[in-house]
């Protein structure tokens, strides 16, 4: 049986709710990165990054049509993808906002396997293959399998995930 104050707080399902919700709910904070049609890097801050299969490895990650970076995203047959450390806050927010010069002169990057910009200094990172774009209103899903990356990163496997929180960037606490 539910106790009577649970019910009292009950709301129907909206935007706001779901919102509420996932407030509640640390996730991975990653940098997905492509190169648009004419050859330029992309890129932009993820916390809906998923783990799909092992064996095939998919992934999937959710970018809003809207997004500055969803036409890149659109057309690219390769991504990467970023798993940021918990020194890389501001990496985390120059990604997340909009209109930033994202590849400026701050952001250390070179071109990886099939010429996806990967991030200098992250935890681990994957360069993927997208295999299909799932409408989900005005999003999409993306779901891509790895090809090829690197599970320890720069710091050799050393470092602490980046965490996103409360609407905020947080580091992992013990």
């Amino acid at each position: 049986m539910t106790a009577p104050s649970v019910l009292a707080t009950t709301q129907q399902g909206s935007p706001e709710l779901l919102r509420s919700v996932f407030r509640q709910h640390a996730a991975g904070v990653a940098v997905i990165t492509a190169v648009d049609a004419a050859g330029r890097p992309v890129g932009f801050t993820a916390t809906s990054l998923n783990s799909v299969s092992a064996d095939p490895p998919l992934l999937s990650f959710s970018v809003g049509t809207g997004s500055s970076s969803w036409p890149a995203l659109s057309g690219s047959e390769h991504l990467g993808v970023h798993i940021l450390g918990e020194h890389q806050r501001d990496l985390a927010q120059l990604f997340a906002r909009s209109g930033a010069d994202r590849f400026g002169p701050e952001t250390a990057w070179r071109a990886g396997p099939h010429g996806v910009p990967l991030l200098d200094g992250v935890l681990a990172w994957l360069v993927c293959r997208v295999v299909a774009r799932v409408p989900a209103a005005e999003h999409r899903v993306v779901i891509a399998e790895a090809v090829a990356g690197d599970p320890l990163g720069e710091g050799r496997g050393q470092g602490r995930p980046l965490l996103y929180h409360q609407g905020r960037f947080n580091a992992l606490r013990d």
